[in-house]
């Protein structure tokens, strides 16, 4: 009988990989027939653009402390599932602000919600839990997000965090529309909630797009020591103890957290002088986005190159694999029915 499930499971695997990989061929047609336009010239609708992130406000990422315009933080937990251990996902974070494009011509207002995100990966590592471990072996910024998440840290943990800073080199083939009202402000908004698929370095995760200018939770946006990466317990600032032993007593109001001197990156802080914020227009006219027409949005940190090429050998592979191996699974199945 297991045999059989996997044999079904490996036929259904094959078809879904021939669907994906044509889906694949046709984004990377898809892009080789987009000219790249320049942002000052760019005309309403899809469109392929290149060039620097940037921006008057930052978030702080939760486990490396960086400035950010967007961040996705992930921990993953080794938990049994079935008869086996697998790696499960436990906690995710993943906040922005808007921020623009500069190609040397002009700007544009981006709005990542609801994106395929393929963006540098600046954090990942495991932590491995044991008789004589605990809480307090952890670094500081990743107990304090596990503990606010309400996530156990006595177990074998894996945090990843994806973000995209200042000065990023960027890719983005999307809609250019007319700014519904979107305004260039240091409110964090959240960039996903786990339903539409996400395109990154490791493969397809899940994502989904959030309503229009919903803010997200001070509380789930807290920097446990800002503008600094992950700390042993012998490292932690005052800060950080006081935030670390809040998260774990439960406190969860950013009233309690303020009052104890902890700071809230969750209000983004602003990324330049008041001056250098003038060259911004914080109520563009037009802002890049997932259309309502073509839902196409894919944002990276390659070249137009890069993406192509990667695109090429993953759709040949599922377009050829996934027939190959629903045949030999259809195969298999016959022959334990005694069709062979």
């Amino acid at each position: 009988m297991n045999v059989e499930f996997w044999l079904f499971a490996g036929l259904v695997a094959g078809v879904y990989l021939f669907y994906r990989g044509f889906r694949l061929l046709l984004r990377r047609r898809l892009i080789e027939n987009t000219p790249t336009s320049r942002i000052r010239s760019a005309a309403m609708g899809l469109v392929e653009v290149c060039g620097l992130a940037q921006g008057p406000y930052t978030l702080v990422a939760p486990i490396t402390g960086a400035a950010c315009y967007c961040y996705q933080t992930i921990a993953w937990q080794w938990k049994k599932s079935g008869r086996k251990n697998t790696w499960q996902k436990v906690a995710e974070e993943n906040l922005h602000v808007p921020f623009f494009l500069d190609d040397n011509t002009g700007q544009v207002l981006v709005d990542p919600r609801g994106a395929e995100m393929e963006i540098h990966r600046d954090f990942r590592e495991e932590f491995a839990a044991s008789l004589f471990s605990s809480s307090a072996d952890l670094p500081a910024n990743v107990a304090g997000f596990l503990l606010r998440h309400g996530v156990s840290t006595d177990r074998r943990t894996r945090i990843e965090e994806h973000c995209i800073k200042p000065k990023n080199a960027l890719y983005i083939l999307g809609t250019l529309a007319e700014n519904p009202g979107l305004p260039v402000a240091p409110t964090p908004l959240r960039t996903t909630d786990g339903k539409a698929l996400v395109f990154d370095s490791e493969g397809f995760h899940p994502a989904a797009q959030s309503p229009l200018n919903q803010p997200a939770p001070e509380v789930e946006v807290i920097s446990l020591s800002p503008g600094r990466g992950p700390q042993r317990a012998a490292e932690m600032t005052a800060q950080g103890k006081i935030a670390a032993a809040m998260a774990k007593a439960g406190i969860a109001s950013p009233a309690a957290w303020s009052v104890a001197g902890v700071s809230l990156p969750g209000a983004a802080r602003q990324q330049n002088s008041p001056e250098q914020s003038g060259h911004f227009d914080l109520h563009p006219k037009t802002v890049l986005c997932k259309g309502e027409n073509d839902r196409t949005f894919f944002i990276s940190w390659r070249s137009q190159r890069e993406i192509l090429r990667g695109l090429a050998w993953q759709s040949t592979l599922m377009i050829w694999g996934g027939p190959a191996l629903t045949l030999a699974c259809l195969y298999l199945l016959l022959q334990q029915w005694g069709r062979f």
